[in-house]
């Protein structure tokens, strides 16, 4: 396997993973109605490596972060670096949602769909602007949260952590550490050799990523049913539209501005975005973004920072294009006209609030938060849901591209890209099982 490139075992896992989903819905269900074997273990496989993935989250996220401040204790303007970030996570947000508010506008995909108003329901899980201030402060030092889900057959106790709070907790220990000077250095140094292991360890899951493709991609040609299109193809449509659009006319332009290459780009992130398409996380692609990140010449220093920030709040997919364009669909589907101020409530929503949504199921989340500022009913929600994993692949390929473009453009407009390594950068090599060569670190 270390003789076939990294890219074509991917493409690989790809080929397979459709023709291994189409046999498993050929099969059909067994019997009692359950998948059948081919489906469970194409989901198990799928799910599985997704999981391993997650697990190097928080590890990666807190030591990183972590010798990322400890890093840029020698250089000045680092708050600057910081609003830099922050200011482009807006602007390429900004023309997201412009993008779908006129695709919403043009093409009327509430006018043009057979869906009945029976499917309307309004979701279990609703944005709250204030639950997002209150979240920021951590419950405890891992983030960690519990929920219980009752059922017939018992209730069930689930862990899960919040990333952004993550990030807060790891800012906070290292603008500590370096407070508290001297007597931290050892514990920074245990620090940075625990972020070494850690990437080591990611390594060895991303080159599972093949396997993961074919049963991620597998259970989802064999699961989601991808008939139910039809009664929604002109919003499907639109959608898919306008996430074409921002990946490929939008930041090529961003990128050809700032005299970077866009085929080197592309070629360096593919492993990223593809691992986003077919797993539909943005934190379980974390890792990979930021390896991906980091070989285009940005700092280490700063892209351990800038990445899991962005996976937390960069989401041009679920958070612009998407709520955009649902929240007029939902809007033309119940006969309510919108307004200009409507329309510019939609961008300020969109901007500020992808926020709102992190360690959360991101979209749903977030159209919830849109259609109850702009007093659009809820229900409208319900309408969607039968799409909504279709659409969600290519809404998280669009976030993570997101979140690899603003830390290169950031880096490259303050003089930290290594432009030499980005015009030599390639995408995850075959056999390659520790991390690649660094840019140099800033300061």
């Amino acid at each position: 396997m270390r003789k076939i490139p990294f890219s074509v075992q991917i493409l690989a896992g790809l080929v397979l993973g459709v023709v291994l989903g189409l046999v498993a819905r050929q099969l059909g269900p067994v019997a009692d109605g359950s998948p059948n074997w081919l489906t469970s273990t194409l989901d198990t496989v799928g799910s599985s490596f997704v999981t391993l993935l997650r697990v190097l989250v928080v590890p990666l996220v807190v030591t990183a972060i972590i010798a990322s401040i400890a890093n840029l204790r020698g250089v000045t303007g680092a708050a600057r670096l910081a609003g830099q970030t922050l200011l482009w996570f807006a602007i390429t947000a900004l023309i997201s949602v412009v993008i779908g508010i006129g695709l919403g506008v043009i093409l009327q995909p509430g006018n043009h769909t057979s869906v009945g108003e029976e499917l309307a329901k309004e979701p279990s899980r609703v944005g709250d602007w204030w639950a997002f201030l209150t979240g920021l402060i951590p419950s405890n030092i891992l983030g960690l949260s519990a929920s219980t889900t009752v059922r017939e057959s018992g209730a069930t106790t689930s862990l899960s952590f919040n990333v952004l709070q993550l990030v807060v907790i790891a800012i906070a220990i290292g603008i500590a550490a370096l407070k508290t000077g001297e007597k931290a250095e050892p514990f920074l140094a245990f620090n940075q050799s625990a972020l070494s292991v850690v990437q080591t360890v990611l390594w060895w899951v991303i080159r599972l990523a093949p396997i993961g493709t074919i049963g991620l991609l597998g259970n989802a040609v064999a699961g989601y049913g991808w008939d139910a299109i039809g009664s929604l193809g002109v919003f499907t449509g639109a959608i898919y539209l306008g996430l074409a659009l921002v990946i490929f006319v939008v930041y090529p332009v961003l990128l050809k501005a700032h005299g970077l290459s866009v085929r080197r780009w592309f070629a360096t992130t593919y492993p990223a975005l593809q691992l986003a398409f077919v797993s539909r996380s943005s934190l379980g692609t974390l890792p990979v973004t930021e390896q991906v990140t980091e070989r285009l010449g940005v700092p280490r220093s700063y892209a351990s920072f800038a990445v899991p920030l962005g996976a937390t709040t960069k989401m041009d997919g679920c958070a612009a294009i998407y709520p955009a364009l649902a929240a007029i669909f939902v809007a033309q589907f119940f006969g309510i006209s919108l307004s200009i101020p409507d329309y510019l409530l939609i961008v300020l929503v969109s901007v500020l609030g992808s926020a709102a949504t992190a360690g959360t199921t991101g979209a749903t989340v977030m159209l919830t938060l849109t259609l109850s500022t702009l007093g659009l009913p809820l229900a409208g929600v319900g309408l969607l849901l039968a799409i909504d994993p279709i659409l969600d692949m290519g809404r998280t390929a669009v976030n993570v591209a997101g979140q690899a473009l603003v830390p290169t453009i950031v880096a490259k407009r303050e003089g930290l890209l290594d432009e030499e390594q980005y015009a030599h950068a390639t995408a995850i090599p075959s056999g390659d099982v520790t991390p690649a060569p660094r840019a140099a670190v800033v300061g």
